[in-house]
């Protein structure tokens, strides 16, 4: 699905949400790490169930005050926010997919973006509200507080995010802030939709949202039933020093989103998460033959990369680089970011990604 991508959302949205947030933005560019969410040690694939517990002090979230307890304490969102920041990788997708447009963003950093430094179906959501000059921070060497204070926030939402305490408390000089509830880089794109939506008083359409994408997945997912019962891991690997690679660990938004479209996580990757509370875990080139039940991969790269894996003695006694059965994401590609999901990303990319998964899934060698 490649155009208005908020005719699947905007009818959640209630007709004053529209009007909510719709000033015109216009501020500079901020970008979040693409190294995000973490490891868990579960020994099944992510369930589709919201993993994290958002505490708010009422269960309507559209009565005030609403407290958000989080990672560094809580936050107190004393009225519905009128002029919303959102900061790190996508935050803004589920504002946007509420029908409000944010005073101010982060810009994207890897993977295709626009001209307004946004990947594509962020940008076409702004465009869809009415907004073709959003406001973009340019942050990736740190956050623009000057930017971010010229905004005039009422609140800043980050709940997909990797702050520092240090970080948390400048921004919350700036507006009350909503960062990760539990841990860094570990929230998935479901929990990232309610908490933001949470914030925004929204949580009841937030969960909606969030239902009705799940279905979308349902039934794209029903048109590839090869992939039943198939086991893909998503890795990190450089052509230039394969002495040792990355493997994202299953709390990881990559690797639960290989859940979430019907993939089972290897045995093998599950053993190694239960070794670090990182996000991802260094794997040495003379272990690869610990990846024997990797049906298929999933790697930034091109085919290059492959080819230099064919042909290395060990990276190629992982069935899945001597089957070929690896899917291929070229950094500068549109499908590069959207394989850490958000609730645009999803409907916009899920079938390109099906497809790529199913192509490899072909090569698999059933012996």
């Amino acid at each position: 699905m490649k155009k208005s991508i908020l005719s699947i959302f905007l009818t959640l949205s209630i007709a004053a949400t529209m009007t909510a947030c719709g000033a015109s933005a216009k501020e500079a560019e901020t970008s979040a790490s693409n190294d995000v969410g973490e490891s868990t040690t579960e020994s099944s694939a992510t369930s589709n169930d919201s993993s994290s517990e958002i505490t708010v002090s009422d269960e309507s979230t559209a009565q005030f005050p609403i407290t958000i307890e989080h990672a560094f304490g809580e936050t107190v969102i004393e009225s519905k926010p009128e002029r919303i920041v959102t900061l790190s990788w996508a935050n803004q997708d589920p504002v946007l997919a509420l029908g409000v447009v944010p005073v101010g963003v982060s810009a994207a950093n890897y993977g295709y973006m626009t001209e307004n430094k946004l990947h594509v179906w962020t940008d076409e959501a702004f465009s869809e509200l009415g907004e073709t000059s959003p406001n973009v921070f340019n942050d990736e060497t740190g956050w623009d507080y000057e930017a971010i204070a010229a905004a005039e926030p009422d609140i800043i939402i980050a709940s997909y995010s990797g702050f520092t305490e240090e970080e948390y408390n400048l921004l919350s000089e700036i507006a009350p802030v909503v960062p990760y509830i539990e841990t860094a880089w570990k929230t998935n794109w479901r929990d990232q939709t309610i908490v933001n939506a949470t914030a925004m008083g929204m949580k009841s359409e937030g969960e909606a949202l969030v239902e009705e994408t799940d279905a979308l997945i349902a039934d794209k997912l029903s048109n590839y039933p090869e992939l039943e019962g198939k086991t893909a891991a998503f890795f990190w690997i450089t052509q230039d020093d394969m002495s040792t690679f990355y493997a994202y660990l299953p709390n990881d938004p990559r690797a639960s989103y290989l859940n979430d479209l019907g993939l089972t996580t290897p045995e093998s990757i599950l053993s190694l998460a239960q070794s670090t509370e990182d996000f991802s875990v260094t794997i040495s080139r003379e272990n690869a033959d610990q990846l024997s039940d990797v049906d298929i991969m999933i790697v930034y790269g091109d085919e290059s990369l492959l080819e230099a894996m064919q042909n290395d003695p060990l990276m190629s006694q992982i069935p899945a680089v001597a089957n070929g059965a690896v899917v291929l994401l070229d950094s500068s590609s549109t499908l590069a970011a959207a394989t850490t999901p958000s609730i645009l990303s999803i409907p916009y990319a899920i079938d390109d990604y099906l497809s790529a998964i199913s192509e490899a899934a072909s090569k698999i060698n059933e012996e």
